[in-house]
């Protein structure tokens, strides 16, 4: 876990650095960035230089911090090109000169991005959590940190994302993107801190990474295809989730989701899948959890096919998005509740094909004993199952 690289990995990394190390280098401070004053427009200017070379090429920001008002760095670009953030950008933070807007740093209709470098993307939240809304709303006015939208084949790693006001890392419409040896960090209080949210991208990969927020670790929206989450270690926050799905009309299929060999702890939940009840009709398939540790976790299994945060739905008609061939095996440690495997599914579509296959869960709290909780759903179970699920099955 961490930056531990097997060989596949240092030989992949090494490639990587050969490559970037015949890349053409644009210094944003040779455009007039310094730490004294704001360096967007010298940044934007340096990115349009690097992405108009007809060669590989590379933005460098150097050791230091520079403060940024907001920056879209668009694309296509003649070339692969590299954003090297050695130091840190730091966001404006919320006072009278505010002007929110829901993005600060975005790449878009980027072919062969690399963000890398070291460096850290700070938000400043600190400045604006439980200040311009409640825990119960959606922060919309606040920024998301980094935005990767339409990117293809494209890697982010060894940077970090600290403190967002609010989701640290939004990915959409991406195809072949990678996140690896990547940080967010915020703290458990801060709020709609979700680590990476994915929605409309195919084949997105989160490996060896370290997610500490106050949201969920990891979210994944609709339309979301072949996404793999492996050795990612998650606390504090709200856990890994799929959904929640069907709050709007003509959502895409949730499809091919594999979270493996990853570490849960002090977090509010663990692995789960959420829909709305009285939802949008939709579909998620094949989604798959294996390998998972879980270290004081809240909810460690979950289907939550009633989700409805702060009463805001309508609990009372069934969810219309059908789940389908759901797996959870070898799935151990300790839960902080006593409840640790839910499934509650649709009436009126109940799940289809979950299976659990070796479950060993403990809890030593003062609620009774470790329990389970089914509806609408016949699951298969194998192997070790503590606590046995569905004994009774609405």
């Amino acid at each position: 876990m961490g930056l531990k690289m097997n060989t596949i990995e240092i030989v992949l990394f090494m490639l990587v650095a050969s490559n970037l190390s015949n890349a053409q280098v644009f210094d944003v401070t040779k455009n007039g960035a310094n730490a004294k004053v704001d360096i967007t427009q010298a940044l934007l200017k340096t990115w349009k230089q690097a992405c108009a070379t007809k060669s590989r090429s590379q933005v460098l920001i150097p050791k230091g911090t520079f403060k940024v008002s907001q920056a879209t760095f668009q694309g296509p670009c003649k070339a692969p090109i590299e954003f090297n953030l050695q130091g840190t950008l730091l966001a404006p933070a919320v006072d009278g000169n505010f002007k929110g807007g829901d993005s600060w740093i975005s790449f878009e209709h980027i072919d062969s991005l690399t963000v890398t470098g070291g460096g850290t993307f700070n938000g400043q939240g600190k400045t604006a959590w439980g200040k311009t809304c409640t825990s119960s709303q959606y922060c919309g006015n606040l920024p998301i940190n980094v935005r990767f939208n339409f990117l293809t084949n494209s890697v982010v790693q060894y940077v970090t994302s600290l403190d967002s006001k609010q989701f640290h890392v939004n990915v959409l419409g991406c195809k072949n993107i990678t996140f690896q040896h990547f940080k967010v960090s915020a703290p458990g209080d801060s709020l709609n801190t979700d680590g990476i949210h994915i929605g409309r991208s195919t084949d997105v990969k989160v490996l060896d990474s370290n997610i500490q927020t106050g949201d969920d670790c990891i979210s994944i929206g609709e339309g979301s295809q072949q996404v793999t989450i492996n050795k990612v270690n998650c606390g504090p926050g709200h856990g890994i989730s799929i959904g929640s799905l069907g709050m709007y009309a003509n959502e895409e299929a949730v499809k091919g989701v594999f979270v493996k060999s990853c570490t849960l702890k002090n977090t509010q939940n663990g692995v789960r899948i959420k829909t709305w009840p009285d939802s949008q009709p939709g579909t998620a398939s094949d989604m798959h959890f294996e390998d998972i540790q879980l270290d004081n976790v809240g909810n460690p299994i979950v289907i939550d096919q009633e989700y409805c945060p702060w009463n805001k739905c309508n609990a009372k008609v069934s969810s219309r998005v059908k789940l389908s061939n759901i797996s959870f095996k070898n799935i151990r440690g300790s839960s902080s509740t006593a409840v640790a495997v839910k499934l509650v599914c649709s009436k009126g579509y109940p799940c289809q094909n979950v299976q659990l296959s070796d479950i060993n869960l403990s809890y030593k709290g003062s609620e009774g004993a470790i329990t389970s909780e089914c509806k609408n759903v016949k699951p298969i179970l194998s192997g070790k199952e503590n606590p046995r699920a569905c004994i009774t099955s609405a």
